[in-house]
């Protein structure tokens, strides 16, 4: 059995990618091709927002519209430590400060009552000014972002949407990737739409954003390559990914209908054995991972090695908090400040999950943890 199995996926569209894959060697424009542009312009009208530039990466993808704002040094950007290290990563490689916010235990995104707290706290000590609010939607649920938006309104702030695992998500229709004043995502392999190597894109209403983005993702270039205009990166995507997501595209509104086929299945089998996934009313997870909880570490070992002696794989997101890493040492965190967060991750792993996996499997692992 495996974790994710890209390869059912893969057989599906094997003819159209291999054709798609033949136009992009024909045509020789490796490099922002005609199928970037075809991409965005079908990810743009999926996502509902006018703008959609790729980049190379989903670290990129979050890195780009911070460059774009000017963030650095005696900035704060508030985010959560309950998740990968690029979203807080990219704050500090701008000499800005993350400044981390605990996580709600039922939805394990950012906690708008304690994110209000730690804006109000920075602008009472004065000695960073509160700049970005970059929420994680988190296993492919999308963080509250009728509460998050509130906050960016009541402080002025601007709100960085992390939706590199909440792509095809929802809250009230409203799809993830389009909630604050821009959103990133990640096409890395394993996420929910991924293409076969690196890729990236953020989505933005904001035309003047979408110029800089532009710019930025070159090398901050201006009138043309040789004429740069700001600090940027080299952020293109290649053609060929590109390629390989507008195929895997045409899959992706029905694969998100059966991953919440999936999740229902594991829910009704696990839910007297487990803590199962809380989706509150009116949002959608696109479920890019399964994550249930123990009751303790122990009880963690004792399910995985179950599993891992039937074949099964599973794994831990997150097993270290990111304000107890040692790449943020220096903010002068402590064990303990970040309870929820520090305790989710002695609890929680994440189950097989993936648009084909057959029920049976999800039987048979229910049956095994039993």
């Amino acid at each position: 059995m495996q974790f994710i199995d890209l390869a059912k996926q893969q057989r599906l569209i094997k003819d159209a990618l291999d054709t798609r894959i033949q136009a992009v060697l024909a045509h020789g424009k490796y490099i922002m091709g005609p199928e970037i542009k075809e991409m965005e312009a079908q990810l743009a009208g999926y996502i509902g927002v006018k703008h959609c530039v790729s980049c190379s990466s989903g670290t990129d993808a979050l890195l780009m519209p911070l460059l774009a704002w000017g963030i650095g040094p005696g900035d704060a950007v508030f985010t959560t430590p309950f998740t990968f290290i690029a979203t807080a990563e990219v704050i500090q490689l701008l000499g800005a400060t993350p400044v981390f916010v605990d996580i709600d235990p039922k939805t394990y995104n950012i906690d708008p009552v304690l994110l209000d707290a730690a804006i109000a706290q920075v602008i009472e000590t004065g000695e960073l000014k509160p700049k970005v609010i970059i929420p994680v939607d988190l296993f492919g649920l999308p963080a509250d972002y009728p509460a998050i938006e509130a906050i960016a309104k009541k402080y002025a702030v601007l709100i960085l949407e992390d939706a590199a695992q909440g792509f095809g998500g929802e809250i009230n229709g409203q799809k993830a990737g389009s909630f604050g004043h821009a959103a990133s995502t990640s096409f890395f392999p394993a996420k929910p739409l991924g293409c076969y190597g690196d890729g990236g894109a953020i989505f933005t209403n904001d035309d003047e954003l979408y110029e800089k983005l532009v710019s930025v993702r070159v090398h901050g270039k201006g009138g043309d390559k040789y004429d740069n205009v700001r600090i940027g990166l080299n952020g293109r995507m290649d053609t060929l990914q590109a390629a390989i997501i507008l195929e895997k595209f045409s899959l992706f509104p029905d694969e998100v209908k059966l991953r919440n086929k999936a999740a229902a299945q594991y829910n009704a089998l696990l839910a007297d054995l487990v803590v199962t996934p809380a989706v509150p009313d009116g949002y959608t997870s696109v479920w890019a991972q399964y994550s249930i909880l123990a009751r303790d570490a122990n009880e963690r070992t004792e399910l995985q090695a179950k599993l891992k002696a039937a074949g099964i794989p599973s794994a831990v997101y997150y097993p270290k908090p990111l304000h107890q890493q040692t790449a943020f040492a220096h903010l002068k965190v402590q064990d303990g400040d970040f309870p929820i967060s520090e305790e989710m991750s002695q609890r929680i792993f994440s189950l097989p999950m993936y648009p084909y996996i057959p029920e049976e499997d999800i039987r048979k692992i229910a049956d095994v943890m039993r």
